[in-house]
């Protein structure tokens, strides 16, 4: 039998507060899942969730569950904790949370009711994870997000792996025998093509961006922070960064780059793996996040600077790429006295991430096979 050990942190309080009692007015939701390579989809679900509600727990199932229930994680375990409570409508975060919905834990934690979405989630015996919540009426459903999924996005790293093994042995790849139904057909479909990965079936609307964004605007006397990026693949690493970086004031915009963009300084191939608008979605979903540019120029204008009012411009320890002018896009900043450097501590980076999936491939190649018979059935 698998362990179930849960433990308890706080998005933004401290311990004791996950202690508190409940008052008689104040609604608790539960959520709960893998939220492997965390993303929009996923902060979509919490945000629906937690409008049901006034305060949000999730459970995040550990590495051992996922494992024996769904294939191995790309992403462990601490990763994933880190990264749901990074997500600004999560208000406490459960550990190793078992992954069959059970109504104890419900009440340890003083829930009345449990969101998922629309889809269907099934335990290692082919059974509903969420027939217990079900069956007792505790069971609330939420609208998946369209175009969106884990699987979407490890089918790109799948597809990257690939053509990463046909240039690195000059040979045609152990991928190009897997039937393309099981790895989602997709990978192959002209109307769903992204410039430089393939795949992209998310369609951006301006209600999306309004639901993620929230509208606030600096305050008098704010310090304003810019920070800029591809901020691809939406990751820990980002996360512990743009935390760094809201500590140097009190109002965060965060420039996103475009495609094109992201490309260029990559050195081409198929970067970015996720487009320009399921990258904006994805910071906007981060806590620490209060505005983003959408598109932002890969080089920091003064105009730029004065136009938002801001008071420092930071990056991190990656290596900066020259401009296509041969500008070094920090140096205005520089010059102003504003540039900082931010050193997150994390070495995770989308690269690594794609290093996962080309390392363990034949692992993440069995798991989409898996699941593909599993939703045929």
């Amino acid at each position: 039998r698998l362990r179930h050990r849960p433990s308890v942190y706080m998005a933004e309080a401290p311990p004791a507060a996950s202690l508190r009692k409940k008052s008689r007015s104040e609604i608790r939701v539960w959520c709960d899942g893998c939220y492997d390579l965390c993303h929009f989809g996923h902060a979509n679900s919490f945000r629906q969730a937690k409008a049901m509600g006034d305060y949000l727990v999730v459970g995040v199932h550990s590495d051992e569950a996922m494992s024996f229930n769904k294939g191995p994680p790309v992403m462990t375990e601490q990763e994933r904790y880190k990264m749901v409570q990074a997500v600004k409508w999560v208000d406490e975060v459960v550990e190793d949370a078992p992954y069959c919905t059970q109504l104890k834990v419900l009440d340890e934690h003083q829930c009345d009711f449990c969101v998922h979405g629309d889809d269907i989630t099934s335990d290692a015996d082919g059974l509903d994870a969420y027939r217990h919540v079900k069956e007792a009426g505790r069971f609330r459903e939420c609208k998946r997000t369209a175009g969106i999924s884990t699987s979407d996005i490890v089918n790109r790293l799948l597809r990257i792996a690939r053509n990463y093994e046909k240039q690195s042995s000059g040979k045609e790849s152990p991928f190009d025998e897997i039937d393309s139904q099981e790895l989602g057909q997709y990978i192959q479909n002209p109307r769903t093509s992204h410039a430089w990965t393939g795949v992209s079936h998310f369609l951006p609307t301006s209600q999306k961006i309004i639901q993620f964004a929230s509208g606030a605007e600096p305050k008098k006397g704010d310090r304003i922070v810019y920070v800029d990026g591809s901020f691809d693949l939406f990751h820990c690493g980002h996360v512990d960064f743009l935390e760094k970086a809201k500590a140097l004031g009190d109002f965060l915009i965060v420039g996103i780059f475009p495609d094109a963009v992201v490309n260029y300084y990559k050195g081409g191939g198929q970067w970015p793996i996720m487009t320009l608008h399921e990258r904006v979605l994805s910071v906007l979903a981060c806590r620490y996040v209060d505005e983003v540019v959408i598109g932002a120029p890969y080089y920091v204008s003064k105009e730029l600077i004065n136009h938002f009012k801001i008071d420092v411009v930071a990056h991190g320890k990656v290596p900066i790429v020259l401009d296509e002018e041969g500008r070094h896009p920090y140096q205005i900043p520089k010059d102003l006295g504003v540039f900082e450097q931010i050193d997150s501590g994390n070495k995770t980076t989308s690269g690594t991430i794609v290093d996962r999936m080309i390392k363990h491939r034949l692992l993440f190649e069995e798991k989409m096979k898996r699941k593909a018979r599993s939703e045929e059935r």
